[in-house]
């Protein structure tokens, strides 16, 4: 009797002792809190301390009961010693709900960080009011601060009512975002004017090419700012401008001016002549330069027959070349070059400039035995057209040989610069 008694009072003891257990080792907490096996109740995470890089530009991470607050680093945190209230009415708006501050469980003083559940200030200038962790709304509109661990427990994630400053509007994700005015077609921008939005507002801009005089857009003439937008003629137009080349000349890369090949292009020549193309323009030359008593022989190249008697006393040969080049070229500047095409031994040959040089806007260099370069030491404007007779005189070392050839250089110089 004495054993029956005795098994039934252990059991009776085991049973109250694992109620009490389960009763001890209670610790489901609210999100954001987690048990404390000390204090024997939920406290606070920290995520600013165990959440890595918890906020993004620039923005900086404040603690807060059951979360955690991203705040523009001039925030202020307002630190409030005053006993808590117990219920606060919540009629009052931002400011009664700020001033509901979470509080310990030791009924100390309380901490108010500006953005959440104090009067703070979120990205876009506006201003937060909620029901924070450990604050629920109960009846009558009042506001109820209840301690984390009561089993009362508010929603993990409380609605939160946001007031934004002008020009911004609450997001889905409860933060302030700007207002594209431009987009929305809530700007006051005239027709001739471009909306340009802007971080809480906008701003009308006159359209490029154009300047704001008084409340209008007018035209600038971008031809009067530089004389150096384009390299021949600019011509304005409504909001812009454009760049023109003299006849001859096609606009390259929208401001430059490049010499048309007509011999390509607009070949107008006849069948016995030949047409040669310069800067701005082409002209045509005989196919057969060649004038009595000369015969050609090959392009451009004219013979006086030694079995004429007329021939004696004239050059050999005669060559006809042509070249072009730009007004106000840069002096001095080498631009063609004669030589030899025959070489006799024992001969001495010198070069000169028999006819053309009146001005004296060419020299002869001599820079080999065979070979001398013509060189321009005066800058030439045209249009205009020179021709220049290059000597080459041969004579053999005794004196008993004697030759001469032309090579006659038809310049051409063009009307501009480029």
């Amino acid at each position: 009797m004495l054993k029956a008694l005795f098994l039934t009072m252990l059991t009776l003891a085991l049973v109250k002792s694992q109620d009490t257990e389960e009763t001890i080792t209670y610790t489901q907490c609210t999100d954001g809190y987690e048990w404390d096996p000390v204090r024997q109740q939920c406290k606070d995470i920290d995520e600013c301390d165990i959440v890595p890089d918890a906020c993004k530009g620039g923005m900086k991470c404040v603690n807060h009961y059951g979360g955690y607050l991203c705040l523009p680093k001039t925030a202020q945190i307002i630190v409030n010693n005053e006993q808590p209230q117990q219920e606060t009415p919540a009629a009052e708006g931002v400011g009664a709900a700020a001033n509901a501050a979470a509080t310990s469980s030791t009924g100390t003083g309380g901490v108010a960080a500006s953005g959440m559940a104090a009067s703070g200030v979120v990205p876009g200038g506006g201003f937060v009011a909620s029901a924070a962790a450990g604050v629920q709304t109960g009846r009558n509109n009042f506001v109820t601060r209840r301690n984390p661990a009561d089993p009362q427990r508010i929603p993990a994630n409380p609605s939160h009512r946001i007031q934004c400053a002008t020009g911004y509007e609450q997001s889905e994700h409860n933060v302030c975002q700007d207002i594209d005015e431009c987009t929305a077609g809530t700007h006051n921008c005239r027709a001739d004017q471009v909306c340009i939005n802007l971080r809480g507002s906008f701003a009308c801009q006159c359209p490029p090419g154009y300047q704001k005089r008084g409340e209008q857009c007018v035209d600038i003439d971008e031809c009067r700012t530089s004389s150096y937008l384009c390299q021949y003629q600019c011509v304005n137009e409504p909001g812009k401008f454009s760049c023109m080349c003299p006849q001859g000349y096609q606009v390259v890369r929208g401001r430059t001016c490049q010499d048309i090949n007509e011999c390509e292009t607009t070949n107008e020549c006849r069948e016995d002549e030949m047409c040669w193309n310069y800067h701005g323009g082409f002209r045509c030359y005989p196919r057969n330069p060649c004038q009595d008593p000369y015969v050609l022989t090959s392009e451009n190249r004219c013979v006086c027959p030694v079995s004429n008697a007329m021939c004696r006393e004239l050059p050999q040969s005669i060559v006809y070349k042509y070249m072009s080049i730009r007004s106000d070229r840069s002096v001095p500047s080498d631009i063609f070059q004669i030589q030899a095409t025959t070489i006799y031994a024992n001969t001495i040959n010198t070069f000169r400039i028999k006819s053309g040089n009146e001005n004296g806007e060419f020299y002869l260099r001599q820079t080999s035995p065979v070979s001398a370069m013509l060189v321009l030491v005066k800058s030439l404007s045209g249009p205009r057209e020179y021709i220049v007779d290059l000597e080459m005189l041969t004579v053999n070392s005794i004196g008993t040989f004697r030759t001469s050839s032309v090579l006659r250089l038809t310049i051409i110089v063009g009307p501009f610069s480029f």
